[in-house]
């Protein structure tokens, strides 16, 4: 009899409670994860074989909730590359998420016409308040503690970008901003630190956001990249003493509102000349003959280069291999993209909560698919931010 089946007939033996069929399905996903990664390595765990292909490197926590209950994982992690258990859902949190919001805008009746005819067609018109209580207290619960996890380490770069949704609030319809916070730590690692809704403009709703990620144990943070919103700056500056990198596309966006459109390629042309220097004393210096240069056919977009220069060029005092990342909010435009896809279909969210609800859950899933992927940044990249010293082999004499 083979060792697994002699570990499974004890535990079957030790304990024959309500729990015993979750402790079952456990044994056999850590079985059935081992059995998938000694593929993906080439080799047995612990092994010394030459045909391995790939590294492990520990074990990540992962909450993994059943139809008789959650179960505590501890997956296997890749030294190159990710991995994700076969039996794992990765988008079953938001889709529930998403499906408690119209449920609940349903139920309610302030859903739109497109909610009721989706309702419907999915045959769920018939649910009651009840269900739908239970399934946004489920689903309320997993994305609060993901919210709320506290923050280790040092994160010397944070992206922060807002995107509008139509929401209920006393009566009426609003537009209401809601705000996403991502990080790299001194590891090169990606995570969504936080979720948030509010006046984007306010100077004490910036505050009171901010204090919240350092609450949780946000520090070191270096530079923070994000769109001109007001407040921002004053905010990121008493609460992290950190500076500000205005999102460079949206200002190139915005400065070329100012141009007449015959001469917009040309501008764009002495523009990006800027943004290709080498150094940061290059970059300011091309800058600054720039503005010069367009003083006389375009006097209010020479206006604006002036005011701005610090602020957009600001990830020129980075190292110089983090600036493709740094320059503007681009990394997190693909999120921003999919909570757009996800919130018109609902349309007009009942409340603010529901708007955390379907966010949280789809950047819950998101910071999972991090945690499996590569490394953002590199760690030698990092490496001057990083309270931990940089351990070098000797080189090898051959």
């Amino acid at each position: 009899m083979t060792d697994d089946r002699m570990a499974l007939l004890e535990l079957i033996e030790k304990r024959a409670d309500a729990d015993l069929v979750r402790e079952m399905l456990g044994f056999a996903a850590e079985r059935l994860m081992e059995t998938e990664v000694q593929v993906r390595t080439g080799a047995a765990h612990g092994v010394r074989d030459p045909g391995r292909q790939v590294q492990r490197n520990g074990y990540r926590g992962r909450a993994w909730d059943t139809r008789v209950g959650r179960i505590d994982l501890e997956i296997p992690r890749l030294r190159r590359g990710s991995y994700l258990p076969s039996f794992l859902e990765p988008r079953r949190t938001a889709e529930k998420a998403l499906t408690a919001v119209i449920q609940e805008a349903y139920i309610h009746g302030v859903s739109t016409r497109a909610v009721d005819d989706l309702v419907k067609a999915l045959g769920a018109s018939g649910v009651s308040k009840s269900e739908v209580s239970r399934l946004v207290a489920e689903i309320d619960g997993r994305v609060n503690a993901f919210l709320a996890r506290p923050l280790e380490g040092e994160w010397p770069y944070v992206w922060i970008d807002a995107t509008y949704v139509k929401a209920r609030e006393g009566g009426r319809i609003v537009s209401t901003a809601t705000i996403i916070a991502v990080g790299v730590n001194t590891d090169g690692r990606r995570e969504v630190l936080g979720v948030a809704t509010g006046a984007s403009e306010a100077e004490v709703f910036w505050k009171g956001f901010l204090r919240s990620l350092a609450d949780r144990g946000l520090r070191g943070v270096r530079l923070v990249i994000a769109d001109d919103h007001k407040g921002l700056r004053a905010a990121a500056s008493k609460v992290f003493h950190a500076g500000l990198q205005r999102c460079r596309v949206h200002w190139m966006r915005s400065a070329l509102a100012h141009v007449p459109a015959k001469q917009r390629p040309a501008v764009v042309a002495m523009l990006k000349t800027i943004f290709a220097q080498e150094t940061a004393a290059d970059a300011r210096g091309q800058w600054d003959s720039v503005a010069d240069a367009l003083r006389e056919r375009a006097p209010r977009l020479a206006e604006l280069m002036d005011e701005a220069r610090d602020d957009v060029l600001a990830y020129t005092a980075f190292p110089r291999e983090h600036w493709p990342q740094i320059a503007s909010t681009n990394p997190i435009e693909r999120l921003n993209g999919e909570i757009k896809r996800r919130t018109d279909v609902v349309g007009i969210f009942p409340n603010a909560a529901a708007i955390i609800r379907l966010v949280g859950a789809l950047m819950l899933e998101q910071n999972d698919e991090w945690a499996v992927g590569r490394r953002y940044m590199t760690l030698e990249g990092l490496a001057a931010f990083s309270d931990a010293p940089q351990v070098r082999l000797p080189a090898m004499a051959v």
